[in-house]
């Protein structure tokens, strides 16, 4: 059976959400620690675990570290970023690292394409599709390559707390090739799987190694949609879950699964459609995150999801047994 995987914060917080949606068929949670560390988030992971208990469940927790993701920094308050307008590009506190690489010209993606911005100088932007900016959103330069560390110190101190937390496995972002992950397993606890989240070109160029030392791949398709154009993501999501397939590593697909409902009860045709392939694509999991983590119907997104889920899965059988 696939792993159905909603992601933990204020939306599902509550003990009695969270066992409603481990009855509606839930298998595990993600928790976000670019915001948190494990600590901070204890009474989130109590009330999962508690939760699981009653439903009868033994859930799968996952972390999702920094990593070497580029992040917008801690912001006084959210900053309305209107079309048109030109910012002060230190007023996003974004790392040292990524105001190095700024020039004229060079554009800017904020919180997984949301936003965007076009460089006139090193140090003002033009926005050129305005919305609002939060604290630690992501941040991405087409065309450059920010060098990071693989795991920051909180990486480091959440991992060696994930045991106590019942964690299960972590997912790396943005993993560049095998040294990422061999740093990885290093701080890992054993028996903790490891997810390589395949979130840029380095990684989809990269992803033969990556199969060879991760547990599972990651197909995470927010910031893979900012390192191409958005209409070449459907044939990069299919050929990399066309290379898992022929290597027998299991693989998730996440982001924007049901991005609708987090503002309506019904999702789109299109987006069922788009979990039943993921199932008929051999996902050994599915990932909601922003619907069930921030959004108004998060019950309603599990039990969507899960149900096509489980509808899709007896005719991927059939495929399968028919050899497609």
């Amino acid at each position: 059976m696939i792993d159905i995987y909603g992601t933990l914060g204020p939306a599902c917080a509550e003990s009695g959400t969270l066992e409603e949606m481990f009855r509606l068929g839930m298998t595990g949670l993600r928790l976000n620690l670019s915001h948190v560390t494990l600590p901070e988030a204890a009474p989130l992971v109590e009330a999962l675990h508690s939760a699981a208990a009653r439903a009868g469940v033994s859930p799968r927790l996952l972390i999702d570290m920094q990593g070497p993701e580029v992040r917008v920094g801690k912001l006084p308050e959210p900053l309305a970023l209107r079309t048109g307008d030109t910012v002060r590009l230190d007023r996003l506190c974004l790392p040292e690292a990524v105001r190095q690489a700024l020039e004229p010209g060079q554009e800017l993606l904020l919180d997984d394409g949301k936003l965007l911005l076009c460089c006139e100088t090193a140090a003002r932007a033009k926005v050129l599709r305005g919305g609002v900016l939060h604290s630690r959103k992501s941040a991405a330069l087409p065309g450059k390559e920010i060098r990071l560390p693989a795991l920051t110190g909180a990486d480091r101190a959440n991992l060696a707390l994930a045991r106590d937390y019942g964690v299960t496995g972590v997912m790396q972002p943005f993993v560049r090739g095998r040294a990422d992950l061999e740093a990885v397993r290093e701080a890992l606890p054993a028996g903790i799987r490891l997810f390589a989240k395949v979130e840029s070109l380095a990684g989809v160029e990269r992803l033969e190694e990556l199969m060879d030392e991760a547990d599972e791949i990651v197909i995470a398709r927010g910031d893979l949609g900012n390192a191409v154009p958005l209409w070449e993501l459907p044939v990069l999501q299919k050929r990399i879950s066309a290379a898992c397939r022929a290597r027998g590593v299991p693989f998730m697909v996440v982001t924007q699964m049901l991005a609708s409902m987090e503002h309506s009860p019904v999702p789109t045709r299109a987006e069922v459609s788009d979990i039943c392939n993921a199932v008929l694509d051999g996902a050994a999991s599915v990932m909601v995150t922003g619907e069930t983590a921030v959004g108004e119907y998060p019950t309603e997104v599990m039990r969507f999801l899960c149900n096509t889920v489980r509808a899709a899965e007896p005719y991927h059988d059939t495929l399968t047994a028919k050899g497609r």
